[in-house]
């Protein structure tokens, strides 16, 4: 296949250092040297690729990006930006950019920036998704099609991608979706829980470490960048991070370079960033427990997954998919719910979400004794909502009842300790500041499995 790219730039020199550069890698180029040029060029044909100047002398690549948006959606756009104007940058990739190159041009980089946008033409559009059995989230209600709509938009770019929302709403998934449906998908998905890592080897994790350069080292280890090299990093629970680890995770997405322990030089590396958490990050960046400047290197858009309360018409979907799911996995009949059970279910406000929802069913699935799963077989917890939850606590502590309240708060607090750290108990325990004996304790006392 001939591969056919535009360059848009006023300056000769570099128009002429583009294409000579993607004529080597047997790429047919036309030149434009306004925007009124590009628009008569891209009216005549289709290009598999723009790469265009941020200053025009008759317009701006921002208004080419917008026109891309609406009339050339197969065709991904590189910003060409002065050098350190981060803030152009980012505005490009926020309105639809797929990527950026700094002035003067890195020739390496314009052509890995080629390269991975070149592969986008092997990726369905958002509009042919369904005809070529992409997958996507579960779901067909509002907020969902939402979701699955930004998800499909942002995979054609490589602007990093903070992914926020609660606990057990399919976070890590929204990442592998990016990546699947990315110009990365054929390079490794490495995904890191930010807050299951000993302060004292997260460096070594994170940029990896040389033989014999501590104690323990008995081999290279490449780290968790290196490994993800030419594909996807996601970083979940990434406000879990602490202080200094943030300062030096900043500066290898700034040089795109990082320096394993006990190595003497920085070594390249090329990886896009996906991030998560539950947490408000712009609240911890007011809490001063979160660097404002990697906050907006990370945030650059934002993605929501949004609590299964706010969609329960999706439950019967997930239920069925669930339940054949682990009919298939377990080589065992499919179970149906009965309609009582199925309205219960939906009746329920899910506070440990889509997560919550599969243990459930899973449970019910292998404890049922009939063809059809009851009310019983699911074993609800008795507070029906969240509501209810904060009634019932009112009530224990009108009634005097002080130790029934406090333990309903230190319950409420262990899950969602449990649940950020992935059920990692030491790191759970780190997180609540106490020890892993005590809250081996208190998950006995509590009755949390």
């Amino acid at each position: 296949m001939t591969y056919k790219a535009l360059i848009i730039d006023d300056e000769p020199d570099i128009r002429d250092l583009i294409q000579i550069t993607l004529e080597r890698m047997e790429i047919d180029c036309a030149c434009a040297a306004d925007f009124s040029e590009a628009i008569a060029l891209l009216e005549q044909q289709e290009f598999h690729f723009c790469l265009t100047d941020m200053k025009l002398p008759d317009g701006n690549g921002m208004d080419l990006i917008a026109l891309a948006q609406k009339k050339y959606k197969k065709m991904p756009i590189a910003m060409i930006t002065a050098f350190g104007n981060m803030e152009t940058a980012v505005a490009a990739l926020k309105s639809g950019a797929f990527d950026f190159i700094a002035k003067p041009i890195d020739l390496t980089r314009l052509r890995e920036v080629v390269t991975a946008a070149l592969k986008l033409t092997e990726v369905p559009l958002a509009t042919d998704a369904n005809k070529n059995n992409v997958v996507r989230l579960i779901g067909d209600s509002k907020v969902m099609v939402k979701l699955n709509n930004q998800i499909e938009k942002v995979a054609r770019t490589q602007a990093p991608i903070f992914i926020h929302g609660p606990s057990g709403t399919g976070k890590e998934l929204v990442s592998q979706l990016i990546h699947s449906l990315g110009a990365r998908r054929d390079k490794p998905f490495i995904a890191v829980n930010c807050g299951a890592i000993p302060r004292d080897l997260m460096e070594s994790e994170f940029f990896g470490h040389m033989k014999g350069s501590f104690t323990g080292a008995s081999s290279d280890k490449l780290g968790f960048f290196r490994a993800a090299d030419g594909g996807t990093l996601f970083l979940d629970e990434v406000s879990e991070l602490p202080i200094e680890m943030q300062a030096k995770l900043l500066r290898v997405i700034q040089e795109q370079t990082v320096r394993p322990v006990g190595h003497e030089q920085e070594l390249p590396i090329n990886v896009r960033i996906l991030s998560a958490s539950h947490r408000d990050l712009h609240q911890r960046v007011e809490e001063e427990l979160f660097r404002q400047d990697l906050y907006f290197r990370l945030n650059v858009i934002t993605i929501e997954t949004p609590p299964l309360a706010q969609r329960p018409d999706d439950i019967p979907m997930l239920a069925e998919h669930f339940l054949n799911k682990y009919a298939k996995d377990w080589q065992m009949p499919a179970l149906q719910l009965a309609p009582e059970t199925l309205t219960a279910l939906c009746e329920y406000s899910f506070p440990g979400n889509v997560r919550e929802l599969e243990n459930i069913l899973q449970r019910a699935f292998t404890m049922s004794e009939n063809d059809v799963i009851s009310i019983e077989d699911l074993n609800l917890p008795n507070h029906q909502s969240q509501p209810a939850r904060a009634i019932e606590s009112s009530t224990n502590m009108a009634d005097g009842n002080l130790e029934a309240y406090i333990e309903n708060i230190e319950r409420l607090a262990i899950n969602e300790a449990l649940e950020a750290t992935r059920w990692n108990k030491t790191a759970a325990a780190e997180k609540l500041g106490i020890s892993f004996r005590a809250l081996r304790y208190r998950c006995k006392k509590l009755n949390i499995e």
